[in-house]
């Protein structure tokens, strides 16, 4: 008895350092300080939520989901337990299953007001998943935005389409009533109806995109992107100045053009003598993205570079952190080597789980495209998307992926090379797990602590590399807090290119600098410079904000 009151003082001892931890931003050392509590008295449900929460800080939701069904399991009458669950469901986009969790906290507390607050958004968030549900076209049907775009012709009449206006409005109109009123009553649907019209007439018609006399920021002439242009474009961005719609639509839709044409998987050439930068997310933190380049250079044909996904979400330059770097890769699409054979691009894109619509309507980039460019440039970056390269391999040598591994045993190169990735991220299957899965310190596989894809051993990496006569993966998608980890016996640098994540995280950013042919990696470390007075997520999801 007196041991098992000792074990109850001693987790509350623990638990209180943790919840300093915590309050540092120190969530990887809150988390194992928590599990100390825990292991000292399991039938806590205050310790099972806590290291809840610190999982969620660190985007391992689907460890924090765990963690939550535990604490309600310990107490089914502890409402944080079922609010941290909710919490977590929401980060994963899962608003079905978060609403029965924030309905159950309003059941539990029913005078809370922070418990109607969120239930109301939960309930807002299902209903409008419902509604895009109920008029979404089916993949075979759907039409890209980028066909019906001239970007040549934008400005010389309204709102240039494939179909007239007039059609357009009235057929979207008629299937707005048709599945209002199904769901809310004919008067309310012919109400809300005549809103939709009104705003998709303004949309169609207004904000013409021709270039106005009194536009002095960053112009194209004719179709050929100059380093004149990219400069005066880094200079307006650094100075919050928006890029006119149509250079951008010229930019994105040109990027698109050339990303088609890429495989799934890129061979990337480096000739002797000659170095290779690989950077990994910058999730939308521009400042920190120009501090890269006055480190270590622009990107051009002597210095080129890969960025390893995730350009966009959380921070709040996300549309900077996109344009920027396609603008260059227009700009200097590929060089030939006159001294060799090889062709090498000054800037390579591969796509991170972030580049991806769920993603994107949760966590900034969807709303800050809407308030910087317009609803279209929505839909067209989604397309470009679905572009992106996943996985590049470096002189046949380095395999570079956003996430990581695979769920099975026995993958190779020419597997990932066929993988059709025009199409939105799956749950399962190899794409996916190339752009959720993380590694792990023992071997074997287990389950996501994000709740996508899995995690994988030194034993799996080793297998792979064996597999494919590979020497090393980078990999970026993880927090790190020197901007870098090594691990897996040395074959697995995870890279990590945004310091001070989110503007809490104090951790460093950094990158590679590959020099050929022995490709030895030189990781550079760097960290954060300020920004203007405007927060990470200040564009994501009300609800999500909420939690922040």
């Amino acid at each position: 008895m007196d041991n098992e009151s000792s074990n109850v003082s001693q987790a509350e001892e623990i638990k209180v350092q943790a919840n300093e931890a915590f309050k540092a931003h120190k969530y990887g050392q809150a988390i194992d300080l928590y599990t100390q509590a825990i292991e000292l008295n399991s039938q806590n449900a205050v310790y099972w939520a806590n290291r809840a929460f610190a999982h969620t800080k660190l985007e391992e939701y689907g460890s924090a989901i765990q963690d939550a069904t535990k604490a309600i399991e310990v107490d089914p009458k502890y409402s944080k337990g079922y609010y941290r669950r909710g919490a977590a469901y929401l980060a994963m986009g899962k608003f079905k299953e978060a609403l029965k969790d924030f309905q159950q906290v309003k059941k539990i507390c029913p005078n809370d007001p922070d418990a109607t607050k969120k239930l109301k958004e939960c309930e807002k968030a299902v209903m409008k998943l419902k509604f895009e549900e109920a008029i979404s076209v089916p993949e075979s049907e759907r039409r890209f935005v980028a066909d019906s775009i001239d970007y040549h012709s934008i400005g010389t009449s309204p709102r240039s389409s494939s179909m007239p206006t007039q059609v357009g409005i009235a057929a979207v109109a008629v299937a707005f009533v048709a599945v209002l009123a199904m769901m809310l009553g004919a008067a309310a649907a012919t109400m809300v109806a005549a809103v939709v019209v009104v705003v998709l007439g303004t949309w169609w018609w207004g904000g013409s995109t021709e270039v106005e006399p009194q536009y002095s920021g960053a112009k194209i002439e004719g179709d050929v992107v100059t380093l004149d242009f990219v400069k005066k474009m880094m200079d307006d961005f650094k100075n919050q100045k928006c890029l006119h719609k149509r250079y951008a639509f010229q930019i994105v839709l040109q990027m698109r053009k050339m990303l088609r044409s890429q495989p799934s998987l890129v061979d990337i050439n480096v000739p002797d003598g000659s170095h290779f930068t690989v950077c990994g997310d910058v999730h939308g933190q521009f400042y920190d993205l120009i501090n890269i380049f006055e480190l270590n250079g622009l990107p051009s044909e002597e210095n080129p570079y890969l960025f390893n996904g995730d350009f966009v979400d959380r921070g709040s330059f996300s549309v900077e952190c996109l344009v920027f770097p396609i603008s260059m890769k227009h700009m200097q699409p590929l060089f030939h080597f006159a001294a060799s054979n090889f062709v090498i691009s000054a800037i390579y894109l591969a796509r991170g789980n972030h580049e991806s619509r769920s993603m994107n309507k949760i966590y900034g980039f969807e709303g800050e495209v809407r308030s910087k460019l317009s609803e279209k440039f929505v839909e067209l970056f989604a397309e470009v998307f679905c572009c992106l390269p996943l996985a590049h391999v470096i002189n046949q040598k380095v395999f570079v992926v956003h996430g990581g591994l695979f769920s099975v045993d026995g993958v190779k190169l020419s597997d990932i090379k066929a993988i059709d990735r025009f199409c939105e991220p799956p749950e399962e299957g190899l794409m996916c797990e190339l752009l959720w899965s993380d590694p792990q310190p023992f071997p074997g596989r287990g389950p996501s602590k994000r709740g996508v894809g899995l995690s994988f051993g030194a034993d799996v990496t080793r297998k792979f590399l064996q597999d494919n006569n590979l020497d090393l993966i980078v990999r970026s998608h993880e927090v790190k807090d020197e901007g870098y980890e090594i691990e897996h016996d040395g074959k697995l640098i995870t890279i990590f290119s945004a310091p001070n994540y989110c503007d809490q995280m104090g951790n460093k950013g950094a990158y590679i600098r590959f020099e050929a042919p022995d490709l030895k990696p030189n990781i550079v470390t760097f960290s954060a410079v300020p920004h203007p007075d405007v927060k990470p997520m200040a564009y994501a999801n009300n609800f999500l904000r909420m939690f922040q």
